[in-house]
């Protein structure tokens, strides 16, 4: 029984080694087929994944920054923003030898007159090791390059590369209509990061150059090499992606015109407008004072803004569509048009003007004192811009509530939808406004301030332009733009275009419509302006304004809209805008300036041509122009 019982416990033990043979050579299959698994998920499927991961570990990519596309006027013809090659100094620490970083920085440091401080500031410690090439200096003269290239040896880790700058060959009031570039801020990055933009992007911060950004930017390059696990270059050759420079825009503006505006403000603090009231297109726009954007090329770029901010008479402000003012007795053109639509008097009924109105314990003096106007309908009220008269029609027949309505179809108070990055949209007051804003009941004298065009209503140079572009077009104000057309950098060719869009529309009846402009030549040849508006050139029709300011006694802001010709298809027509703040001395020049600008357009003329022309020569002995 002894001998049995060994044989069945021997029998037990094989068994026992076998089951673990067994579990172990199970075990080892499964790793085995895990880990062919692994390698077949990392080689196959996972692969395109792992190789880009790969090559990116392994590569050192450079951006080439791509040149910004450049910008026409109308004829397309000269560029009138380029880009002009420019170098910019980098710094790569980790390839400056231990130690030595102070000396090539204090060295570099004396080659770019700046300070070592500002060097270290671009590289503080936690980057002194990094393969990553820093900036530490833009717009760098050739010259200076040549200097550090000569004296490379000493300045390990030191290079450059080309960095196109923006060059603006037409400054003057073209400024306030092409903007400037400048360095991405973090605030900027916070918000566009995810359409491309990086920490090195240079971006349109103001006017054209803001507003289509995206399309002048490009796409830029890159090179890419080989480097080790601590960013060291192991391949000498690098693989290019050339980049593609943006898209060329050319804008509405003519050149000649606008030219023609500038020198007829003058040194004069205020702006002009002139457009296409068929399509809406801005022939030209100027504001004065203007600036150099060339200034924000220059690393004192901050100064220079902080300068101009602060400056006398805000240089930075595009004072056509940026600023609002009283428009005075332009808004009588509103007016006009309400009285006759709502046929709320008669228009051939007069009222007397004495020179003065009594009403509510005061006196309204009209611009004529005694005797006054006399008697007056609505043609000639207009045309001898009575206030007396339409301080009746409107607090008497109108009303406030339709004056706003009228005002608002003719898109006051309200954006003009013009394409740059900031705008006035002005302000129409009524009643209820007043109620909830000040907490007071709107009085009849609050509606005879706003019927003339005082009290709380305000509207910028391009709104009054776009409310006689209306007139112009019975009741249409097209959309006004500055941009014309996109085209490609290298074919040349026209990619986009932009087309005439209506954004106001009037239910005036086209009847009101001709007696509208009817009068308005009247205005023109019998009112007001006669004398400065005269012109034997060209016919126009149009309507002064002076507006008073309380901070300035005895001026007033100097207004005059006009359309020319007056007897010509509407697709042939101009409509001038010109506003000359009250800061400026009295001189009434308003009228003066948009009849040489309407006389220069159309008679192909300068500036000193058109004033000798119109007889306004002595303007030009008094020195118009100061330089």
């Amino acid at each position: 029984m002894s001998g049995g019982f060994r044989r069945g416990s021997s029998e037990s033990s094989f068994a026992e080694k076998n089951s673990r043979i067994v579990i172990l050579t199970l075990i080892i299959v499964v790793v085995f087929l895990i880990y062919v698994y692994r390698l077949f998920s990392m080689q196959i499927i996972q692969g395109d994944q792992y190789r880009k991961k790969s090559r990116t570990i392994s590569s050192q990519v450079n951006i080439i920054p791509a040149q910004r596309g450049e910008i026409f006027d109308r004829n397309a013809n000269m560029p009138m923003v380029i880009n002009t090659d420019s170098f910019a100094v980098v710094i790569t620490p980790g390839e400056i030898p231990l130690g030595h970083y102070d000396t090539v920085a204090m060295r570099l440091a004396q080659y770019l007159g700046i300070s070592k401080f500002d060097i270290d500031k671009k590289i503080p410690l936690k980057l002194r090791k990094s393969y990553s090439s820093i900036t530490i200096k833009s717009n760098v003269s050739f010259s200076t390059i040549s200097n550090i290239a000569e004296n490379k040896i000493d300045l390990p880790g030191v290079s450059w590369i080309s960095k196109p700058i923006r060059n603006y060959v037409e400054t003057g009031s073209l400024s306030h209509i092409i903007g400037y570039v400048g360095d991405i801020t973090q605030e900027e990055m916070n918000i566009m990061y995810n359409r491309g933009y990086t920490q090195n992007s240079i971006i349109g911060k103001t006017g054209i150059e803001k507003q289509y950004d995206s399309l002048l930017q490009g796409t830029p390059g890159s090179e890419s090499r080989t480097v080790d696990v601590r960013g060291r270059i192991i391949s000498d050759t690098p693989v290019i992606t050339p980049p593609q420079m943006g898209k060329n825009l050319v804008l509405t503006i003519d050149s000649t015109i606008q030219t023609l505006a500038e020198k007829t403000l003058g040194n004069r603090v205020g702006a002009v407008v002139v457009l296409k009231p068929s399509t809406g297109e801005i022939l030209a726009m100027v504001s004065y004072p203007f600036f150099d954007p060339n200034l924000f090329n220059t690393d004192n770029a901050s100064s220079e803004y902080l300068s101009l901010a602060n400056g006398p008479n805000k240089p930075l402000l595009n004072r056509a569509v940026n600023a609002a003012y009283p428009p005075g007795s332009t808004f009588k053109i509103i007016m006009s048009t309400a009285v006759l639509q709502e046929k709320a008097f008669p228009e051939n009924k007069k009222i007397e003007c004495t020179g003065k109105m009594v009403y509510g314990g005061r006196v309204f003096h009209c611009h004529i004192h005694e005797p006054g106007h006399g008697w007056l309908d609505l043609k000639n009220g207009l045309a001898q811009s009575c206030d007396i008269y339409f301080w009746t029609i409107g607090r008497d027949y109108l009303g406030i509530d339709k004056i706003a309505s009228y005002a608002n179809e003719f898109g006051l108070g309200q954006s003009a939808q013009i394409d740059l990055p900031s705008q006035s949209s002005g302000f129409i007051p009524t009643a209820k406004w007043k109620e909830r804003r000040y907490h007071e009941k709107w009085l009849g004298g609050d509606t005879m301030s706003a019927s003339i065009g005082q009290g709380y209503i305000l509207a910028t140079p391009l709104q009054i332009a776009d409310m006689m572009a209306m007139v112009c077009n019975n009741g249409v104000i097209y959309k006004p733009h500055l941009l014309k057309e996109v085209r490609d950098p290298v074919t040349n060719n026209i990619i986009q275009e932009v087309k005439p869009e209506v954004i106001f529309k009037s239910t005036v009846d086209a009847d009101v419509w001709k007696t509208v402009q009817e009068d308005l030549h009247y205005t023109i040849t019998d009112g007001t302006p006669a004398y400065p508006m005269h012109n034997k050139f060209v016919q126009s029709a149009g309507k002064t304004g002076t507006s008073e300011v309380a901070q300035y006694k005895n001026s007033w802001h100097s207004w005059m809209v006009a359309y020319a010709p007056y007897d010509a298809p509407v697709e042939d027509q101009v409509v001038v805008a010109t506003l000359v703040e009250a800061c400026n001395p009295w001189e009434w020049w308003a009228p003066y300036a948009t009849n040489i600008i309407i006389q220069g357009i159309f008679a192909n003329q300068t500036y000193e041509e058109a004033t000798t022309a119109l007889g306004f020569h002595y303007l030009l002995k008094n020195g118009n122009r100061q330089e």
